[in-house]
């Protein structure tokens, strides 16, 4: 993927260095709880972030450096997440950014506290992206996924899909509809066409990304497969089947292989968000 001529927009608050704090109590119990939550059963980092909270205590509130990084990994989030916020203002209406926030092992969020077991995820309450950069390698020793640049672009874009929702007014429907459910079976149906919706959205970002930056961001030969293949090893039942257990699609809150790999290649053929009405194909 070719990114390194791109814009930098500096709104990233680089957290790196300052520790993880706030976990007394919690300590390496509330990370693979917060790993088990996330990547397993699908809970929401912020219900998993009040439950660590509320058993381990919450550190102080914590603010990093603000800017663009001046390392590749740092400087590669910042490109990206400039890139795609230049899609989705041609996009959408009085669109305005998120933060990103990069830091390591955990960190104080208005979610309650974010731990680099739970991958990367939006925050609505603060509106801003968080990122353990460590995630790219857990993608490939992990989760079996791929780590190249358009794969870790594709995460970056999926996250930002959640606060085109959350600007959009989705996210806040879709806990209404979750509160009204008649059982978790239907809860998660929501949950599910919400995240195959931000991965459409992440699709529309890579149909997008060159014309937005006059060439400068990219992609290049094999770079949609990389993303791809990636969607599909972070799909439900994929997960489901690599922590040992059955298949369970009534417990999926993230679309299967197949439907994550779907929606990417729709938004991707498409180029416009007006493609990714999941919620009526879910």
């Amino acid at each position: 993927m070719r990114w390194q001529g791109g814009r930098r927009g500096g709104n990233i608050e680089d957290r790196r260095g300052m520790g993880g704090v706030g976990m007394a109590g919690g300590g390496i119990g509330a990370l693979i709880l917060a790993a088990i939550g996330y990547f397993v059963f699908g809970v929401p980092p912020e219900t998993t972030q009040q439950i660590t909270s509320q058993l381990g205590g919450v550190g102080s509130a914590q603010q990093g450096t603000q800017g663009s990084p001046a390392d590749q990994a740092g400087a590669f989030v910042d490109v990206i997440g400039t890139n795609v916020d230049d899609v989705w203002k041609t996009k959408l209406a009085n669109y305005t950014p998120p933060t990103t926030v990069i830091y390591e092992q955990g960190t104080q969020t208005g979610c309650g506290f974010g731990q680099a077991a739970m991958g990367p995820f939006y925050c609505p309450s603060d509106r801003r992206v968080y990122l353990d950069l460590s995630f790219w390698q857990q993608m490939e020793s992990q989760l079996g996924a791929s780590a190249a640049d358009f794969a870790r672009a594709y995460v970056i874009a999926h996250e930002y899909g959640h606060h085109v929702q959350t600007l959009m007014g989705t996210s806040d429907q879709v806990q209404r509809a979750q509160q009204r459910a008649s059982g978790e079976a239907e809860a998660n149906r929501y949950s599910v066409a919400l995240e195959l919706q931000a991965d459409c959205y992440a699709g529309v970002w890579a149909r997008n990304a060159s014309a937005a930056s006059n060439g400068a961001v990219a992609l290049e030969a094999g770079d949609l497969e990389e993303g791809l293949r990636t969607a599909s090893a972070i799909g439900d039942d994929t997960l489901q089947r690599r922590q040992g257990g059955r298949v369970v699609p009534e417990g999926f809150t993230h679309g299967s292989s197949a439907q994550r790999t779907e929606w990417l290649r729709r938004g991707y053929e498409a180029g416009d968000p007006s493609a990714c009405d999941t919620f009526s194909a879910v």
